[in-house]
């Protein structure tokens, strides 16, 4: 019985169950909180913008969602096992388990196998949706909340240079030729950086060679004059090649597009310690709600000797926070080349890991 991990399908599917339900509850209560603050805190840009009103907010809030969802979904298990475990201790469940011959990695078998399945769920979830509409939600604030892009695909805040002279734009979309910046601007510069004109532009697309401005106002610095030229071609040493590796943002970016544009940027000489960190960690963040119920454990077991309830439901707590306060930590440190990439990511897991095994082992003993 000891090797058998489910003796018991029923007391497995009433522990799944009851699991579940708790992460959830925890999981909606965040959202709606956390969402309420945000909508406080920009409800008011949203609003500032002629045409905006109940709509918009309502677009933010859908955009807004699935990022919360992602990042306070470890949160929720954390706290689930807490409130479960200690739930069941106090209604002397946990005893009923013990006396009846399983052990402590029996009875959170369970526990471990829903976070299991929610983890991989997780992982799908950032990958189609989270991604799509952080990209969405980026470019939509690179325009301080104007039109909404609909291409799921653009990029926000890009930054060229050709030679001495700068093209900014506020969106990108599209890929190859296809390409189209909105909201641009062109710094033509001297070789000594100083600005001879800015023209600002609505819109530019592939020229073959350079980039077609259109509807541009232009600043000439020299006499001040700002007149209307109609469109323009600037930046004929930027090519869309150039361009698709201008910027790339995991957040953005589903795990094999970013494959891909990892091994784009390697071909072309780029450091790419900082995007193997983030693409390791499209794989080990999701498994960080797995690693709650062990963490969380300590409040399960040993209460019946030591009837300290509540400090061993902070201890788990504790435990909780430090694996997501080390983790951003390594993950900060992979990203300047302080960690390898790969131990940045698994690292906290892997140490974590060892730290709840050693905790469950010690209380049991």
């Amino acid at each position: 019985m000891q090797l058998d991990f489910f003796p018991s399908r029923t007391l497995t599917i009433y522990l799944a169950k009851l699991f579940v339900v708790r992460i959830f509850a925890m999981l909606i209560m965040l959202v709606l909180v956390l969402m309420m603050l945000d909508l406080l805190s920009n409800s008011g840009d949203i609003l500032a913008v002629e045409g905006n009103g109940q709509g918009e907010l309502l677009t933010y809030t859908g955009l807004r969602i699935p990022q919360l969802i992602s990042r306070f979904l470890p949160y929720s298990v954390l706290l689930a096992t807490l409130i479960s475990l200690v739930t069941l201790n106090q209604n002397s469940e946990v005893i009923a388990m013990k006396a009846a011959g399983l052990s402590a990695h029996q009875v959170l078998a369970p526990l471990l196998l829903t976070a299991g399945i929610i983890s991989l769920v997780s992982f799908g979830f950032n990958e189609r949706v989270v991604t799509r509409s952080t990209a969405t939600l980026k470019a939509w604030e690179a325009v301080d909340y104007g039109a909404v892009p609909r291409d799921s695909g653009v990029r926000a805040n890009i930054y060229l240079t050709d030679g001495t002279s700068v093209l900014t734009a506020a969106q990108l979309t599209g890929s190859g030729d296809a390409i189209a910046m909105n909201d641009v601007t062109w710094y033509l510069r001297n070789p000594d950086g100083t600005i001879v004109e800015q023209v600002d532009a609505a819109r530019a697309t592939y020229a073959a060679p350079g980039w077609r401005l259109e509807d541009t106002q232009r600043f000439r610095v020299q006499n001040a004059v700002t007149d209307r030229p109609g469109d323009l071609v600037v930046g004929t040493g930027l090519t869309p090649s150039q361009i698709d590796l201008a910027k790339i943002d995991p957040e953005t970016q589903p795990f094999w597009t970013l494959s891909q544009s990892i091994d784009a940027y390697e071909k072309a000489g780029r450091r790419t310690a900082e995007l193997r960190a983030k693409w390791w960690h499209k794989i080990s963040g999701p498994l960080s709600a797995f690693l709650m119920p062990l963490l969380g454990a300590v409040a399960a077991f040993g209460l019946a000797r030591s009837g300290q309830l509540f400090v061993r439901a902070v201890i788990g707590m504790a435990m909780g926070f430090a694996f997501f306060v080390v983790d951003n930590a390594a993950l900060a440190m992979g990203s300047f080349g302080g960690y390898p990439p790969f131990l940045a990511a698994w690292a906290p897991v892997l140490l974590f890991v060892l730290i709840g095994e050693t905790v469950l082992i010690r209380t049991e003993e």
